[in-house]
């Protein structure tokens, strides 16, 4: 008998292919500055809390405009790009539905908020997630436990009666850190070090592999 009782999606790379599109958007800033933002830097990036990634990709690439117009500038190129097209992952959908029918079920995303909201608002999840956490709201992001705590808090379960389901190297640390039992669902643009991967409960294809038996089975 699983004593899980919460199930704790990620949004960027779990629920939506949008680790591709702030890769190219920050590729871009780069290219602009005549710099090139490496995978070694996208890495680093995934997972990380707004002013973190903002603050990497200040000193990274040497930019001289202030933090606040770095994040209003990615903000406005990855939006314009889930506008034009947002491109859901497999079973991403049919996942949270499923898990929302037997637990409780949050969104705990490092993005920004106001895309965090166009993603609610574009799929509807808005109105299933009981609880969203937004990276926004934190100092420390992914790897830091603090985001996934917060969710278990707010859905008022234990952290180890939760478990959270991830693609990058930040967000699984974050779920570890915070006590929480973790599924890895890695991006096939980026795989996940062994190491990782060896931290992980469970690792998943895609959540086209997501059942009630997986979850009851932890």
């Amino acid at each position: 008998m699983s004593s899980i009782q919460a199930v704790i999606f990620d949004m960027d790379g779990i629920l939506i292919d949008s680790e591709m599109v702030w890769q190219r958007s920050r590729e871009a800033v780069a290219a602009d500055l005549g710099k090139v933002w490496t995978e070694a830097d996208q890495h680093k990036a995934m997972g990380s809390s707004t002013i973190e990634w903002a603050t990497l990709m200040k000193n990274r690439l040497e930019i001289s405009a202030p933090i606040e117009d770095i994040i209003a500038d990615m903000k406005k190129r990855v939006l314009t790009q889930y506008m034009e097209h947002l491109l859901i992952l497999p079973g991403a959908l049919e996942a949270v539905h499923l898990a929302a029918s037997n637990y409780k079920v949050a969104l705990a995303s490092g993005s920004t908020t106001q895309l965090i909201q166009q993603v609610m608002a574009m799929t509807g999840l808005d109105k299933v997630f009981e609880a969203i956490i937004y990276g926004d709201d934190f100092l420390h992001g992914k790897p830091a436990p603090d985001i996934y705590l917060e969710a278990a808090r707010r859905l008022g379960v234990a952290p180890a009666q939760c478990v959270g389901i991830e693609d990058s190297s930040n967000g699984i640390r974050s779920l570890k850190a915070a006590g929480m039992v973790a599924i890895a669902v890695p991006g096939a643009d980026f795989p996940l070090p062994a190491e990782i991967l060896q931290m992980a409960d469970r690792v998943l294809p895609s959540l086209e592999s997501f059942s009630l038996e997986l979850v009851e089975s932890l």
